[in-house]
């Protein structure tokens, strides 16, 4: 007679990649869900996931470490666009559809910060969560376009962040979208401002 453990190993386990793509599902559906409203069920997000409760307890153990590796997944995939934009774009409109990018980010954390507070008992802020990547996005930003000529030397992350701040205070209304294009547009026309031109092979 087999004894329960050498039952339990004869059960077939998923597959890494089958693992990893619960693990995303759980964590797209939880931005999505978790934006519209911050007390959504857990149960909810399993199943807009299409995956048991038992799958997302196992990934995630309670609320918090959910609601903070929803966080972490959104600006690591901020990270990554950039990265994909200087792949297939040229870095004058890399940069300019990144921080389109960035507006959704934001939006998503605005709609993520009552959960937020509730999970932490902390402000949702920048600064706090995920301020790294997004100024390690910034600077592989700037520097392609210092490289290519198109924008004014010397600019820093920091001085990109200062200046798009205002950002993080355009509320969710209808114009939000329209609002954050003008303030990119001012942005991006004071980047350009000083810009030597393209540089022959990358050459200064």
């Amino acid at each position: 007679m087999r004894t329960k453990a050498a039952q339990h190993n004869d059960e077939p386990l998923p597959r890494r990649s089958d693992a990893l793509r619960n693990r995303e599902r759980i964590l797209e559906a939880a931005l999505a869900e978790l934006t519209r409203s911050p007390s959504v069920p857990l149960s909810t997000i399993a199943r807009k996931a299409g995956v048991g409760q038992g799958t997302l307890y196992r990934n995630f153990p309670d609320r918090e470490s959910l609601i903070l590796e929803v966080y972490r997944f959104e600006v690591q995939q901020v990270f990554e666009a950039a990265r994909h934009l200087l792949d297939t774009r040229p870095p004058e409109q890399a940069l300019r559809e990144w921080l389109d990018r960035l507006a959704q980010y934001a939006s998503a954390k605005a709609g993520l910060a009552d959960a937020m507070r509730e999970a932490t008992c902390a402000p949702a802020t920048p600064a706090r969560w995920g301020h790294t990547p997004v100024t390690d996005a910034i600077e592989l930003l700037l520097e392609a376009n210092e490289t290519a000529g198109t924008i004014r030397p010397g600019v820093t992350p920091d001085d990109l962040l200062l200046a798009i701040s205002g950002l993080w205070h355009i509320s969710a209304h209808d114009d939000a979208h329209e609002r954050a294009q003008r303030l990119f547009d001012l942005v991006t026309d004071g980047l350009r401002a000083g810009a030597p031109g393209v540089r022959p092979d990358g050459e200064g």
